[in-house]
């Protein structure tokens, strides 16, 4: 294939809006008269009691079904039996991003179309084509890259502002650094997330979902702490959803989640939010790049503002320990991990130096 192969993908539609739940089928109904709706346990009854009227006014039929925890390849192959004896023929997914992740890959391997309906705003990963998948001990297994985006993307943004703060501001966090991360590949003519080169309309979304953060991030996380949904949330959940998973997808990923799956390797963090670990990274990557010295207070003063992490000890971290970080180097800078969409030659020496530079920075803004 030529090098010089370009991408744009995003799902077929992302809907945003209040009460969407008790609309559900309106967005099921060109894809299918039998849905599969595959629900987090704590939204299968709302779900059920909401949704399944939509479904009868529509002379469809419906059934929930609680996803059990964890995404393995047994659990999907349980919901691809269920789905082949029950006739369904549109797979939903409602919860949070290994709900999302199992209706994906059931659809994908059933050739059914796919509705997604998040249940917290913490990641971009409702947008994606992408499932990871793990072993039944919560180890990582694989990831399942799948051929198209799902075919609908629901913000019901009554749920998602009233889910924990912290859930919508670790979402921030990740969207914080996909312009960042864009900015790096589409310099360097990197792959991105389908392995094709960078787009102007990736790095535009890209751009586009910073500008948007950055304007009414603080403003969103002060109505979602008091459970309420305003027009600020919803430009913030239509950056942090659709805006970065599109802008990671289509103009790639760089050195911030690179060293995030690197962290992932420090028990002491493991109850850090994927977001959190980003936002980490990300200084670290601006510290890579020695980025303008207005550009770090820019990005340091709105972590501040929205109540993200700024250091490790912030993430969790219960003592800095040499051989650990080395490691969390060695694991970002790993062959195939989106280091090398990096504009310069990144090594795991520079990287734990960074690590240490992009903490005592935060150290020093701390106050």
């Amino acid at each position: 294939m030529s090098k010089t192969v370009k991408s744009v993908t995003s799902p077929k539609k992302f809907i945003l809006g209040q009460n969407l739940l008790e609309e559900l089928s309106t967005y099921t109904k060109t894809y299918g008269d039998h849905a599969y709706v595959i629900c987090d346990e704590f939204i299968l009854e709302r779900a059920y009691k909401e949704a399944s009227k939509s479904f009868e006014d529509a002379g469809h039929k419906s059934e929930f079904v609680k996803f059990n925890y964890e995404i393995t390849q047994e659990e999907i192959d349980k919901h691809r039996e269920a789905v082949r004896n029950s006739g369904a023929n549109v797979i939903v997914g409602i919860g949070g991003g290994k709900t999302l992740d199992t209706a994906k890959a059931t659809a994908y391997f059933e050739h059914l179309p796919v509705v997604i309906f998040p249940t917290i705003a913490s990641t971009d990963a409702p947008c994606t084509a992408l499932s990871v998948i793990y072993n039944t001990d919560g180890s990582f297994d694989r990831y399942l890259f799948l051929p198209s985006n799902p075919d609908v993307v629901i913000a019901d943004t009554n749920i998602l502002s009233a889910a924990p703060t912290r859930f919508f501001v670790a979402g921030i966090g990740d969207a914080l650094a996909t312009y960042f991360e864009a900015r790096a590949c589409y310099r360097k003519n990197g792959d991105n997330l389908v392995n094709l080169k960078p787009t102007l309309a990736g790095l535009g979304l890209a751009k586009m979902c910073y500008d948007t953060i950055l304007e009414y991030g603080f403003q969103a996380k002060t109505a979602v702490d008091h459970g309420i949904s305003t027009t600020a949330v919803e430009n913030t959940i239509e950056a942090t959803i659709y805006l970065s998973g599109v802008g990671a997808e289509s103009g790639g990923l760089a050195a911030a989640h690179a060293i995030h799956n690197g962290m992932t390797a420090v028990p002491s963090l493991h109850h850090a939010q994927h977001g959190e670990k980003v936002v980490f990274g990300l200084l670290t990557q601006l510290v890579l790049e020695s980025a303008p010295k207005e550009e770090f207070e820019t990005v340091i003063n709105f972590i501040k503002e929205v109540g993200l992490p700024l250091t490790l000890k912030d993430l969790g971290l219960d003592e800095f320990r040499e051989e650990e970080w080395r490691k969390v180097a060695e694991i970002a800078c790993a062959e195939g991990d989106t280091m090398g969409n990096m504009p310069h030659p990144v090594t795991p020496d520079d990287v734990y130096q960074a690590i240490i530079a992009a903490n005592a920075l935060g150290e020093s803004y701390h106050n």
